[in-house]
């Protein structure tokens, strides 16, 4: 299991963490349709931000709106290649194990090094798998892993630069998106497309 830290450039970003101002994008397909990235209420995609690669995506989230009731945080959405799901298969326990180790420590930390990185808490919520970590240079963060449409996603909490987000609300920002994540893809063709404007929040 590789990729699993922050991407290079993902922490520099969205100036007071709003992605868009009044209105903005709330979904968007990525992958050609394979998989239809969402962010949850209150909060938009940012424009030209993230990553975007032959069969994977990185996409950065943030406040729709710097005058609304959302917390300001950074939201990393990680989508992997196709068949890349495969890696739930073993269940809470066998994640737990991996992230847990010094292998799956490396692979959370930004730097590469195990060292950098302690797993807070790990558990499992419905049919995603939820990880609090603390990174020596990415600071203190919620993460939720998940299967979506043959690909594993990841979604990642974490406050602005400089800031710290609650682990509560950080929490819940994860679950937040994972949701809206399995609502935008439920019953998709690989083809759909879905851009939404924001309402503000």
């Amino acid at each position: 299991m590789k990729g699993f830290g922050f991407p290079v450039g993902a922490l520099l970003m969205l100036a007071g963490c709003v992605a868009a101002t009044g209105g903005g994008i709330r979904s968007v397909a990525l992958l050609d349709g394979a998989v239809v990235a969402a962010a949850p209420a209150g909060y938009c995609i940012a424009p030209g931000a993230g990553q975007r690669q032959a069969d994977s995506a990185v996409v950065i989230m943030g406040r729709c709106s710097a005058t609304g009731t959302a917390v300001p945080a950074v939201l990393t959405l990680t989508v992997g290649q196709g068949g890349s799901a495969g890696a739930m298969v073993g269940g809470g326990a066998a994640l737990a194990g991996y992230f847990t180790s010094a292998e799956g420590r490396a692979a959370l930390s930004r730097s590469g090094r195990a060292g950098d990185v302690e797993v807070l808490a790990a558990t499992g919520v419905e049919d995603a798998f939820l990880l609090r970590v603390r990174d020596r240079m990415a600071g203190e963060y919620w993460r939720g892993i998940a299967g979506l449409r043959g690909r594993l996603v990841t979604v990642t909490a974490a406050g602005p630069e400089g800031q710290t987000l609650d682990p509560a609300k950080g929490r819940g920002l994860v679950e937040a998106t994972l949701a809206a994540l399995r609502r935008a893809n439920a019953g998709a063709s690989g083809g759909a497309v879905a851009n939404q404007t924001a309402t503000g929040g």
